[in-house]
């Protein structure tokens, strides 16, 4: 992982930051990095995540997912940090093409209905997912399933195995039913977790080499410098230019396989950093494709965004037909590069060498180690999420016909609307 973040500096960008800055901001690196190590040698639950290199059981998840080898499809059922990280990770491994690998995150009816007729759910292996296991839409999710294999003729304890806590409605049903059962790593978070089974079994079961992600991973060393430190620099430089008024945070790949890579960041980057009216708001963007429809925002909207231009170094630089297509991606993105630098607009440059399930684990744990370097800079624990919980327990208590909880203000409500034609079809 390499992080250059020269045009993130006043010389070129405003708002940027001042070279002379960096060394004042550096002093402050070093320390969070002492706390930070202090935490992961004490034992401390979110901390945790960056030893899950070192920690993870692969044995264990290769002996959960061994039943299921001949599957056709892997269906993940879980939502947020129990799901957004194994797409991520398979996708960037295999691809955005042809991959039989699905997520049931949402609890949109239509799209349920539509998902489980398209699956082959005799040759599908579900996993469902949740920390706490009683994750209300995971649970709600993994009745549709259930139902749909009973309808189809198949057994579903024969196709599942799940991932969870030590406790919970979904532990005990996997008891009760014997389903293989994997650990999820105690007191880290979800959006922490893809290096541990949350994020490692859907890759594991489709072949992957997950001991070389777990390599890639723990060969990201941690410095307490930002000069010596990528994550550390990439962590340290958008907490400072948030404070200078880049408060949005465009995430922007050049490689299709690292589109969703884009919407674990983003979990990780808001749920982590949004509180106590602080944090940085992640955007995401697919380069080449945006540079031709978002890139006019970021050239010449408010100036109030940073965007991170992330690529492989290396990549197959001819498609079918002896084109060469790499040469017109790393064009692009030097283009759109060059484009932003000339409207004096920051950017952050992170490399990896290429698509490959080593430096895929180091740009995962990298952004891992840059978000809680931010957040011990922000001064927020960035391993809470108290915005969001009250939305679960809000959200369960309507599906209890308990209602919105009693501190809920009244609302108002302005609405504005048109007759709807009538639907003939």
């Amino acid at each position: 992982m390499r992080v250059d973040v020269g045009n993130a500096l006043d010389s070129v960008a405003r708002p940027g930051v001042p070279r002379d800055a960096l060394d004042g901001l550096d002093e402050r690196v070093a320390s969070a990095h002492a706390h930070i190590q202090r935490e992961r040698r004490a034992g401390t639950a979110g901390y945790r995540a960056l030893d899950l290199p070192e920690t993870t059981d692969v044995a264990a998840i290769e002996d959960a997912v061994a039943p299921f080898r001949d599957a056709e499809a892997v269906l993940t059922v879980g939502i947020g940090g129990s799901a957004l990280g194994a797409r991520a990770l398979v996708t960037a491994l295999e691809g955005t093409d042809r991959v039989p690998v699905y997520t049931l995150e949402t609890v949109d009816p239509d799209h349920v209905a539509r998902l489980l007729a398209d699956l082959p759910l005799a040759e599908t292996a579900v996993n469902v997912v949740s920390r706490s296991g009683e994750t209300a839409e995971t649970l709600a999710n993994f009745r549709a399933v259930r139902g749909a294999m009973a309808d189809a003729g198949v057994d579903w304890t024969e196709r599942t195995f799940v991932t969870t806590g030590e406790t919970g409605r979904l532990r005990d049903l996997a008891e009760q039913h014997g389903l293989p059962v994997l650990d999820v790593p105690p007191g880290v978070p979800g959006r922490f977790s893809v290096l541990s089974a949350v994020g490692l079994a859907a890759a594991s079961l489709r072949g992957h080499d997950v001991d070389a992600v777990l390599d890639g991973a723990a060969g990201v060393e941690l410095q307490g410098s930002l000069f010596d430190c990528p994550p550390y620099a990439y962590g340290a430089v958008t907490y400072e230019l948030a404070r200078r008024g880049a408060t949005s945070n465009v995430m922007m790949p050049y490689a299709e396989s690292l589109a969703p890579f884009t919407e674990w960041f983003a979990q990780l980057w808001a749920e982590s950093l949004g509180k106590a009216e602080t944090g940085q708001t992640p955007l995401k963007a697919r380069g080449v494709v945006d540079q031709h429809s978002q890139l006019q925002l970021y050239r010449s909207g408010p100036r109030d965004k940073v965007v991170t231009l992330l690529r492989p170094v290396e990549r197959a630089a001819e498609a079918p037909g002896g084109v060469a297509l790499g040469d017109h991606v790393d064009a692009a993105f030097r283009a759109t590069e060059a484009s932003l630098a000339v409207a004096e607009r920051p950017t952050i440059r992170v490399e990896i060498e290429r698509v490959s399930a080593r430096h895929v684990g180091g740009l995962l744990y990298g952004m891992e180690a840059a978000c809680i370097l931010a957040g011990e800079l922000f001064e927020v624990d960035p391993f809470t999420q108290p915005a969001v919980e009250w939305g679960k327990r809000a959200a369960q208590s309507l599906v209890e016909g308990d209602g919105l909880p009693e501190e809920t203000p009244r609302g108002d409500s302005l609405a504005v609307e048109t007759d709807s034609p009538t639907d003939s079809g």
